[in-house]
């Protein structure tokens, strides 16, 4: 089958600092008194650098296909479907399409702000190539989808984020192109508004129309998505299937990126205790990447510099959202090390079960205080990490349920022989 989408050694260089050409009236003159200011403040002027936000990028997609593109920020994603999206024109190589292409880049992309939203709706149909009469065709499924009908004649420009991604969204989903390009965007909706999206997504893909889906939720990215690209560093690191591309992403996170595992903390927290180092561990390893179905450990060492009876560790986690997810302190076991707290170095090992926390980005404190007293020191994310699931879809589902964990808890049920009594 010949491919929708063909990209051979797409590449894409940025220029930093002098040297950029501008072309508005706005750039030229702020160009023309940038000299004049460096000689005022006695500066030089700064040197040109370049960066490759992407290098020889060679990929195809055949039509039909739903593409996850994942990666850390600064990967090259983001740049990539703006080449795709004809925003931007690649420093080298090419790119072939064959078809219409809808995209949702960022909050408003394609609207024009004092236009109407019912005039933005024409006006991103007539970009598309559609015809006044497929637009209306589309045009009452857009409004009910985006829910925005009230807002339908108020200028862009007064919506609020949510209310423009919605109607972007709708826009770009309803009209039917050949390729949908969907960014990071969605995460500007509400949970129930992501849902939504996800569904209409996979009515885009059952149609037979390319889909290519970037998102830092890798459980959306294999729901939706049967083939995966992760790019590092402005280059495709592996093509595949999505849950191979994904596990190898979280499995080489620490080798790919080179993420702090052991965070060396300041000594000036307290005169008392100062906090040393602070790890997250799982099958023995030191790792940011956390399988939700295993145990994993939170590793502390810490000095107590001098007796401090009486006093207590705690470490409080949250998610990406600032939702205490859960608290514990090492007065959740009494030992001896904890009640006495004498003068020495220690290590203490947290071990937070399986099968609890939803997949997503976590944020640590760790800190010490005399319980009703007084707080001795608290270091805010000392450490981070992500949870995934490793299950199949079944059990990816569980991470949609409502809350802030995702246990799997134990039912039994048997079939009741006696009548209850009134």
């Amino acid at each position: 089958m010949k491919p929708i989408i063909r990209a051979e050694n797409l590449s894409k260089q940025y220029h930093i600092g002098a040297g950029v050409r501008h072309t508005s009236l706005r750039d030229a003159v702020a160009e023309s008194l940038r000299a004049p200011l460096q000689r005022l403040m006695n500066g030089k002027p700064a040197a040109q650098e370049t960066i490759w936000a992407l290098r020889d990028v060679s990929f195809s997609v055949t039509p039909g296909e739903v593409i996850g593109i994942i990666g850390r920020n600064g990967a090259g994603k983001s740049t990539l479907l703006k080449i795709l999206s004809r925003i931007t024109k690649p420093s080298g190589g090419w790119v072939s399409l064959s078809g219409r292409v809808g995209s949702l880049l960022e909050v408003g992309t394609g609207f024009h702000a004092e236009l109407t939203g019912r005039e933005n709706i024409f006006l991103n149909g007539a970009i598309l190539g559609m015809s006044k009469r497929e637009i209306d065709n589309k045009f009452d499924e857009i409004i009910a989808f985006a829910e925005t009908e009230q807002f339908l004649d108020t200028p862009v420009k007064h919506y609020s984020s949510g209310m423009t991604v919605r109607l972007a969204f709708a826009v770009a989903a309803h009209l039917e192109p050949e390729i949908l390009i969907i960014d990071e965007v969605l995460a500007v909706g509400d949970i129930a508004f992501q849902k939504k999206c996800l569904g209409k997504m996979n009515e885009v893909a059952k149609a037979g129309r390319t889909v290519l889906f970037v998102s830092h939720d890798l459980n959306a990215v294999n729901a939706l998505c049967e083939r995966s690209l992760l790019l590092h560093e402005g280059a495709i690191v592996l093509d595949g299937p999505t849950r191979e591309v994904s596990a190898h992403y979280l499995d080489t996170t620490n080798k790919l990126y080179s993420p702090i595992t052991w965070v060396d903390l300041p000594r000036e927290n307290s005169a008392e205790i100062e906090l040393r180092a602070a790890t997250v561990r799982q099958r023995g390893e030191n790792t940011t990447a956390i399988d939700c179905r295993h145990d994993f450990t939170i590793s502390l060492v810490y000095e107590n510099l001098k007796s401090l009876p009486g006093s207590r560790f705690f470490i409080l986690v949250r998610n990406a959202k600032g939702d205490v997810v859960f608290g514990t302190s090492d007065y959740d076991v009494i030992t001896p090390e904890a009640t006495d707290r004498r003068p020495g170095t220690f290590r203490s090992e947290i071990t937070v079960p399986a099968n609890i926390l939803k997949a997503g980005s976590y944020y640590a404190t760790i800190g010490a205080d005399i319980k009703n007293e007084r707080v001795i020191f608290a270091e805010n994310d000392a450490v981070q990490f992500e949870v995934y699931e490793s299950g199949d879809d079944t059990l990816a589902e569980r991470h949609r349920r409502v809350g802030v964990i995702a246990p799997l808890l134990k039912w039994e049920t048997s079939e009741a022989t006696a009548k209850p009594q009134s």
